[in-house]
């Protein structure tokens, strides 16, 4: 954390900047050489050097001065904001894989966007729109012809987003009000969408209701679509979202008329991706930070990082970091397969228990900054303002669990995927193996299913976590997992038992700088 010359910098840590995000964070680099990104390492190291540099500081800026909206439905960014979606666009972040022939392009391009995130998080939502947008395009040949390629620029010169949800609605689409009448080739629409994610985009994916029910259009920003307002949010300042009205806007068909949930998870089971990604990303900036302020802030007589209680706490943080990790790359190679029956349940479990935590580890660890991460400076608080955002976007968790309950009556094959990942470390750990029997028993017996889909999701999600780290994590690091996650009942950071090699898991976290 920097201070002022006058102060000195008496006995605190030197700024976290300057310095390879990517190579710096073991675990991600682990991660991408085991699902398939191996010989893709140098592009992600140099994308890594780009965001240890000024993203740091534009992340900052673009916070501290939100978009607004002017009469002319534009919307006006800081400098800081355009300067990082040219970085996302230029790399790709927004749908390179979509067209890339080498290996492993969405397990690459989901370590890139965990370090841009890291930088700065608001900047993902429209890259992850734009790319989630591409196979739900592909419904339709035609559509596919004429967006793909535009997307596909890295000229920054078409994002894609999304207008689903409704003020009377909510998450429940199906009360979409919105109409949609033919007109020609197309449909004209008229409503209200209470959300609009990423309002300059140039195109979105829209629900409304068609003579043949709920379907999902494609709508040019242009006449006919307006902006009533910019959203106040608790976080994710940089970036803009925005109540709309559509006034006979012109929209072309995606998919067939009623089929318009069906047609918009493809891009949805993408964006949760993103989700997951964004979240393990906060996390790791989290633990980034708190470890390095640990291992430079001197307190009665030690460094933190050798005092055996907050040693305990650091460790206990950079377990949930890793298992995100290790989770999110595991769900990206899932995409690259075209594994699309574990891809569609593990990436819900994964979405609702990852963007869970978050938010408990991010307070974790501004407080083992003490009074320093209460202060803006320290960039503890905007991440947690942050982190409570990728659990509602996207379906929040009650939405998630209950997509489980519902794949466990209509989608036995995604339950048997998820179910065969985590069967792949049986005979490992004696604690996984016990929760992996109770999982796969919960999901079976079908009585009140939907009450206890919260714990039951959580309980899918800790094992496929827990498989992962059995499989590839250090032993110590998968013990201490299996040790305080999958036991019932919540549990407080700081608490793992006598016997943990916390300063080796602590170090295998902390950013290896010049000290």
């Amino acid at each position: 954390m920097a201070t002022s010359a006058f102060l000195h910098a008496a006995n605190q840590p030197p700024p976290l900047a300057g310095y390879d995000l990517f190579s710096q964070d073991t675990a991600l680099v682990e991660a991408l050489r085991r699902e398939g990104g191996a010989v893709r390492e140098e592009e992600c190291a140099a994308f890594g050097r780009l965001c240890g540099g000024a993203p740091l500081e534009l992340g900052r800026l673009a916070n501290e001065s939100p978009p607004k909206l002017r009469r002319d439905d534009e919307i006006e960014f800081h400098p800081a904001w355009d300067e990082l979606l040219r970085i996302g666009v230029e790399h790709g972040l927004h749908a390179f894989p979509w067209e890339d022939s080498g290996p492993a392009p969405h397990v690459t391009r989901a370590a890139r966007f965990m370090l841009l995130a890291y930088a700065e998080a608001g900047v993902g939502c429209p890259l992850s729109m734009t790319y989630a947008a591409v196979p739900a395009l592909r419904h339709d040949d035609a559509l596919a012809a004429e967006w793909v390629p535009r997307l596909a620029s890295r000229e920054l010169t078409t994002l894609m987003g999304m207008s689903l949800t409704e003020r009377q609605g909510g998450s429940d689409v199906r009360a979409n009000e919105t109409r949609a009448e033919p007109d020609g080739d197309g449909y004209r629409l008229n409503g209200e969408k209470w959300f609009c994610s990423a309002p300059m985009c140039d195109a979105f994916l829209v629900l409304a209701q068609a003579p043949g029910g709920l379907t999902c259009f494609v709508v040019e920003r242009g006449a006919g679509f307006h902006i009533v307002r910019l959203k106040d949010k608790l976080g994710n300042r940089s970036n803009a979202s925005a109540e709309i009205e559509l006034r006979n806007a012109w929209a072309a068909r995606l998919g067939d008329e009623g089929r318009g949930i069906a047609t918009i998870i493809e891009m949805v089971v993408h964006t949760r991706l993103d989700c997951v990604l964004g979240s393990a990303a906060l996390m790791r900036r989290a633990v980034a930070e708190a470890t390095h302020h640990a291992a430079h802030r001197v307190a009665f007589g030690r460094r933190l990082v050798e005092q055996p209680l907050h040693l305990n706490v650091l460790a206990d943080l950079c377990l949930d970091s890793e298992a995100a990790t290790a989770t999110a790359l595991r769900l990206a190679r899932a995409v690259d397969e075209g594994d699309l029956a574990f891809q569609r349940l593990a990436t819900t479990v994964a979405k609702f228990h990852v963007c869970k935590t978050t938010p408990a580890l991010v307070a974790e660890a501004l407080e083992c900054l003490g009074g320093n991460g209460y202060v803006e400076e320290s960039v503890l608080p905007r991440l947690f303002r942050e982190s409570p955002l990728n659990s509602l976007w996207e379906g929040a968790g009650n939405v998630n669990a209950l997509d489980l309950w519902r794949a466990a009556s209509r989608e036995p094959e995604s339950v048997e995927a998820l179910l065969a990942e985590i069967g792949l470390a049986a005979g490992g750990d004696a604690r996984l193996d016990e929760a992996a029997g109770r999982l796969r028993a919960e999901l079976a017996d079908a009585e009140d299913l939907e009450y206890r889909a919260r714990s039951v999701a959580g309980l899918a999600a800790l094992c496929l976590q827990a498989s992962l780290l059995v499989r590839h994590a250090p032993p110590e690091i998968a013990d201490a997992f299996c040790a305080t996650r999958l036991g019932a009942g919540d549990r407080t950071y700081g608490t793992l038992p006598r016997g943990v090699d916390c300063a080796g898991i602590v170090e295998r976290h902390r950013p290896q700088l010049d000290d």
